[in-house]
């Protein structure tokens, strides 16, 4: 089973913590909620701020967050209004810098980016509601215990990708197998575009030339980016991008790219000359991460993740968005709603497809001299 807690018993908890907030010394003799049960009263308007492409729709709604308010009572105002952990992060800096709320109760944050860890370290976040998230016993045992989270007591993973090669065969020709053809192919010159996420664009470029994206060297990540500024000065890069390669590449502004395997998967379904692949030298895995910044309800907050913990509910999801979940069952979950769910190798990399994915060096997306070199390279 997978306990989904009742309407009366979340009020319940609600009007628990509103009481301790009454009552200081009552607050201070059970820790604040530190090691487990959030005080705050449970809201009935909860906002959620993900990246676009990363919530299963149908026309203009989202049925999993139809059903989490027919469950729950709790209205979601969901905004697709991340466009990179970087630009996110200096949006809301300045208001989690002062010890304020930024409006919203969940926000996403990629674990292959300093920002989750920064996130925490900087106390711009607050700790989940454990008592709150029963389904949390769902979670994999491989995200049980991330470098920059490791009890797992400020975030729970969303959904998991990878980092590959996007191209239109309509424009190409043909399929873009590697970062070498991607950056030097002639047919392609002037239509190709990288992601601005340092950790997707140089962690394919390391394996592309050889060196490992797990354990970084000075050495390896001054060629990748060697790499990356000859493909910029002879014309082949057209720019790089962000979550707006999307739309763009639907659009045909561009043949090839660097891109997220969901996002193409779903934009495919637009126009089927879309393609996207692991390049032949290998691919990035990443997860995305939920996380309560300060200001937001804890209580309502937890009370959505246990729900998306539900392995039928995150099945929906993943078969929506055709990215992965780090929920168990989910599998048996998928095949129930379609059978031939074990075909989408996006959701359900094969074992040869995992062999080819690496996580990049935790060490290399937090280095500072990396990072301002980066910086330089997109012109900033």
């Amino acid at each position: 089973m997978n306990p989904r807690l009742t309407r009366q018993e979340l009020l319940r908890r609600g009007a628990a913590g509103t009481a301790l907030l009454a009552f200081p010394s009552l607050l201070a003799a059970c820790g604040g909620g530190g090691d487990g049960e959030s005080t705050g009263e449970l809201k009935d308007v909860l906002e959620f701020e993900n990246w676009p492409y990363y919530m299963d729709t149908k026309g203009k709604t989202h049925p999993t967050l139809d059903q989490f308010k027919a469950e729950t009572g709790i209205t979601v105002n969901y905004y697709e209004g991340i466009d990179g952990n970087d630009t996110y992060f200096a949006k809301i800096q300045g208001p989690l810098s002062q010890g304020n709320g930024i409006g919203r109760d969940i926000i996403v944050a990629t674990d292959n980016s300093q920002f989750p860890g920064l996130y925490i370290s900087e106390e711009y976040v607050q700790k989940l509601d454990k008592s709150l998230i029963p389904n949390m016993d769902n979670l994999i045992d491989a995200q049980q215990s991330p470098v920059f989270d490791p009890n797992r007591d400020y975030s729970l993973p969303w959904l998991t990708g990878m980092d590959g090669i996007a191209w239109n065969e309509e424009l190409t020709g043909g399929p873009v197998t590697s970062i070498t053809q991607l950056f030097t192919d002639p047919k392609l010159k002037g239509k190709v575009t990288i992601l601005e996420e340092m950790s997707d664009t140089v962690g394919l470029v390391l394996l592309d030339n050889g060196d490992d994206p797990t354990n970084v060297t000075d050495e390896a990540f001054d060629r990748a980016i060697s790499t990356i500024e000859a493909a910029q000065e002879s014309g082949q890069i057209l720019k790089p991008t962000s979550q707006n390669y999307a739309p763009a590449l639907l659009r045909g502004d561009f043949a090839a790219s660097i891109a997220w395997s969901g996002d193409v998967a779903q934009l495919a379904l637009e126009n089927p000359k879309l393609k996207w692949a692991i390049p032949d030298k290998g691919g990035i895995i990443w997860t995305d991460n939920m996380l309560i910044p300060l200001g937001g309800s804890v209580p309502t907050a937890s009370t959505l993740m246990n729900f998306y913990y539900d392995p039928k509910i995150s099945a929906q999801v993943a078969l929506g968005t055709s990215y992965g979940s780090s929920v168990k069952g989910v599998k048996e979950a998928a095949l129930a709603i379609d059978p031939d769910a074990a075909s989408n190798e996006l959701v359900f990399p094969t074992d040869e497809m995992l062999a080819q994915l690496y996580p990049n060096d935790p060490a290399m997306v937090s280095n500072a001299d990396y990072i301002t070199t980066w910086q330089a390279v997109l012109g900033r």
